[in-house]
C-alpha cells in the first residue's frame, strides 16, 4: 500500500493502526523451467562439439571462446546496468594508441606493457568523456563519439608511421585468430595448451578477483552512485578501476574475437542476464552460462557453414537476446502478454461470479432481481453483461467455462448460470472487499459516494482475506457499506 493509507489527504492524525503491505510472492515455475531448458542445451552443446573430427582441437577452441567471452560478459554486466554499454564499444578502439605507445617503448606486441597502455587509454577515454560532459557543456554520448573516433585514428596513424616493420593483420584485429588460435600452443606441465588461453585465463581470473574484492562497492556505485558517494564510497575510483579492467580484458580479447566482435561478447551476455534476472549474483552467472552457450552453438555452426567462429559466436550471443526479450520469466514481452490476459480473464470470472452473489443476495432479501441491479453496484465492464465485441464474447464464455469446471458455478437445465457452495464463498469476498475499500474511501478520503463505486470495482480483485481483515479493523469492523448494504462475513 502507498503512504496515503498511512494517514488522511487532508492532514489527519495518523491511522491508529496503518496497513501492511503482504509480501509478494515469487513464482519460481518460470525460473525453473529456464533452468531445465538451459541444462538441455548445454548438454545438446557438449554432444555437437563432441562429434566433431579432432575433438582436441575443438575443446580447446571452445574453450577459448567461451573463457573470453565469460570475461567480457562478466565486466559487460555493470557496464549494462550504469547504462554505459557503448562505452565497451569505444574503449575497444580507443585503446590502439595505449597498444602503440607500448610497442614504441618496449618493442614486444605481447606482455604486461601493452596491457598498462591499454588500461591507461581505457581510463583516458572515460575522463576525457567526463570532462567534455562536464566542462565542455557537451552531451555524454557526443563526447564519447568524439573521443574514441579521434583516439582511434591516432592510433592507426601511430602504426603506420613508427610501428610498421609490425605485421598487424587488420582481419586478426577485427575479427580474431579464434579458428587457428588453438594450434599455437606451449608446453605446460606436460600439456599442451594454446597460448591464447594463457592471456585470457589470466584475463578471467583478474576480472573474477577485481569482481569479489569489490563487490560491495561495484554494486552500489552500479546502481546509485550519488548514494554511494554520500555514504563515503569513492564512486569514481571505482568506476576508472572498472573502466581499467575493461579495457584490459578488450586486449585480452583481440586474438580472440577481434576488436569489433569484442563488443558483443561485452554488451550481449550482460543485456540477457539482465532480462532473465533482478539479482547481481544471478545476472553475472547467467552472463556465463550465455557466454557458454555462445561458445558451443557458435563453434558446432561455423563448423557447418564454413564461418568465423567469433562472428558465429556473436550471432548466436545475439540470438540468445532475442529469445530473452520475448521468453525471460518475468520481463519476457510473451510473457507479459500471457500474464495480462491471465489476469483481464480471472477479473471476466470474478465480476461474473460477484454479480451472481449480488443477484442471490437480492433475492433473499425478497428484492425483485430481474431487472438490472443499482448502478452504483453494477461492474462497469460492459462484457460482463451484454458483450459487444467478438474477443469481449470469447472472454466470457471461457470465464464461464472456468467457473463450471472449477466449481465455483453450474449450469441448471434452463441454461441458467448459478453459484455452487464454493462459488458462493469466492463471491462473498469479492463482494466483502468491493464494500469495505468503498468505506474506507468514504471514511479517509471522503469522496461523494458516487465517486467510491469504480475504484471499489478494480480494488476487489486485489484485496485477499489477510487485507480486508486489515481493513475490518481499521474501520471498526463496518456492517455496512455507504450505501447502506451490508458487507458480508469473511
Amino acid at each position: 500500500m502507498n503512504a496515503q493509507l498511512l494517514q488522511s489527504p487532508l492532514g489527519d492524525a495518523p491511522l491508529e493502526k496503518p496497513m501492511v503491505p503482504l509480501p509478494a510472492r515469487r513464482d519460481i515455475r518460470g525460473d525453473v523451467v529456464l533452468g531445465v531448458v538451459v541444462a538441455v542445451l548445454l548438454a545438446l552443446g557438449v554432444v555437437l562439439v563432441a562429434r566433431f573430427p579432432s575433438p582436441h582441437l575443438s575443446w580447446w577452441t571452445v574453450a577459448l571462446a567461451a573463457t573470453c567471452s565469460s570475461a567480457c560478459g562478466l565486466v559487460g554486466c555493470y557496464l549494462v546496468l550504469r547504462k554505459m554499454s557503448l562505452l565497451g564499444d569505444a574503449i575497444s578502439h580507443a585503446v590502439l594508441p595505449g597498444i602503440a605507445l607500448a610497442f614504441f617503448f618496449t618493442g614486444e606486441i605481447t606482455g604486461v606493457p601493452i596491457f598498462l597502455g591499454a588500461m591507461a587509454l581505457g581510463v583516458l577515454t572515460t575522463l576525457l568523456t567526463q570532462t567534455l560532459r562536464d566542462y565542455g557543456n557537451v552531451p555524454e554520448d557526443t563526447g564519447m563519439g568524439v573521443v574514441y573516433t579521434a583516439l582511434f585514428a591516432a592510433g592507426v596513424i601511430m602504426v603506420q608511421f613508427g610501428a610498421r616493420q609490425v605485421d598487424l593483420d587488420p582481419g586478426c584485429v577485427l575479427y580474431g585468430l579464434l579458428d587457428f588460435a588453438a594450434l599455437n600452443t606451449t608446453t605446460i606441465w606436460g600439456v599442451d595448451v594454446p597460448r591464447s588461453m594463457l592471456t585470457l585465463g589470466i584475463a578471467l581470473a583478474l576480472t573474477v578477483a577485481f569482481i569479489v574484492a569489490f563487490w560491495k562497492e561495484l554494486k552500489i556505485t552500479s546502481f546509485d552512485a550519488g548514494l554511494a558517494t554520500a555514504m563515503g564510497y569513492r564512486a569514481m575510483l571505482v568506476h576508472y578501476l572498472l573502466m581499467a579492467v575493461v579495457a584490459g580484458v578488450t586486449v585480452a580479447s583481440f586474438e580472440a574475437v577481434g576488436s569489433i566482435l569484442v563488443v558483443a561478447m561485452l554488451i550481449v551476455p550482460g543485456a540477457t542476464a539482465h532480462l532473465l534476472t533482478d539479482r547481481l549474483g544471478w545476472m553475472l552467472a547467467w552472463s556465463v552460462v550465455v557466454s557458454v552457450l555462445s561458445a558451443l552453438y557458435g563453434y558446432a555452426l561455423s563448423r557447418w557453414l564454413n564461418v568465423s567462429v567469433a562472428g558465429m559466436m556473436a550471432v548466436v550471443a545475439g540470438a540468445q537476446f532475442a529469445l530473452a526479450v520475448f521468453l525471460a520469466p518475468r520481463h519476457g514481452l510473451l510473457v507479459k502478454w500471457a500474464s495480462s490476459v491471465r489476469l483481464a480473464l480471472r477479473i471476466v470470472g470474478e465480476d461474473i461470479v460477484a454479480r451472481l452473489y449480488r443477484g442471490e443476495e437480492a433475492n433473499a432479501a425478497g428484492a425483485n432481481v430481474t431487472g438490472p441491479l443499482a448502478a452504483d453496484e453494477a461492474p462497469p465492464q460492459s462484457d460482463v453483461h451484454h458483450p459487444a465485441t467478438a474477443w469481449a464474447r470469447l472472454r466470457r464464455a471461457w470465464a464461464t467455462s472456468r467457473l463450471i469446471d472449477t466449481g465455483l458455478a453450474r449450469r441448471t437445465a434452463d441454461g441458467q448460470l448459478l453459484l455452487t457452495a464454493a462459488g458462493r464463498q469466492a463471491g462473498r469476498s469479492i463482494v466483502r472487499a468491493h464494500r469495505l475499500w468503498e468505506s474506507y474511501l468514504e471514511r479517509h478520503f471522503e469522496l461523494p459516494l458516487d465517486h467510491v463505486h469504480e475504484p471499489a470495482e478494480r480494488m476487489e480483485h486485489y484485496l485477499g482475506p489477510e487485507l480486508q481483515t486489515q481493513l475490518a479493523e481499521q474501520l471498526a469492523e463496518p456492517a455496512e457499506d455507504p450505501h447502506g448494504r451490508s458487507i458480508p462475513p469473511s
